[in-house]
């Protein structure tokens, strides 16, 4: 199947999309990577040594997540939303870094979800061997909701 670039799924802009393909998206999962590049969308990100510090692991498994729900709003016609990270359990990593021209692959899979909350166990791997590894809570909240949260309402105003 064919997919549009991560951008088409994510409410984010430039620098600060991390994912440049989507290989898979279905009920229950996503598999997007990126490859750890000076010339690539991680340049931004990279250290001295041109390669990617490992806690970016987090952000890389959350807008994976985030291109899983994008691709189901879009198949209900909605605008990519701003969804939250509430909290990541057992984020294990073996490497510090991910290494200058590594293609990492970053899988998500869904384990539970609710009308505004969902878990994920997540993984990323490279050259097939799991590098980093965890579950993450996610929340997608209202219009209204977002606003509160980002200080542009009061509630009960």
């Amino acid at each position: 199947m064919q997919y549009y670039p991560a951008t088409d799924y994510l409410p984010h802009e430039a620098p600060m999309v991390m994912i440049d393909k989507v290989h898979l998206v279905d009920e229950e999962h996503c598999i997007c990577g990126v490859q750890v590049n000076q010339d690539g969308i991680l340049a931004p990100f990279l250290n001295n040594d041109k390669a990617l510090p490992n806690f970016y692991t987090i952000e890389l498994m959350a807008q994976t997540i985030g291109i899983w729900n994008g691709y189901h709003g879009m198949s209900k016609h909605k605008k990519p939303q701003l969804g939250m990270l509430l909290g990541g359990r057992s984020i294990k990593t073996t490497l510090t870094a991910f290494p200058h021209l590594s293609q990492l692959i970053i899988q998500a899979n869904l384990v539970l979800s609710d009308a505004k909350l969902a878990n994920f166990d997540c993984q990323i791997n490279i050259d097939q061997q799991c590098v980093a590894s965890g579950k993450l809570n996610v929340y997608e909240p209202d219009h209204m909701e977002l606003q509160y949260l980002v200080g542009e309402k009061r509630l009960g105003v």
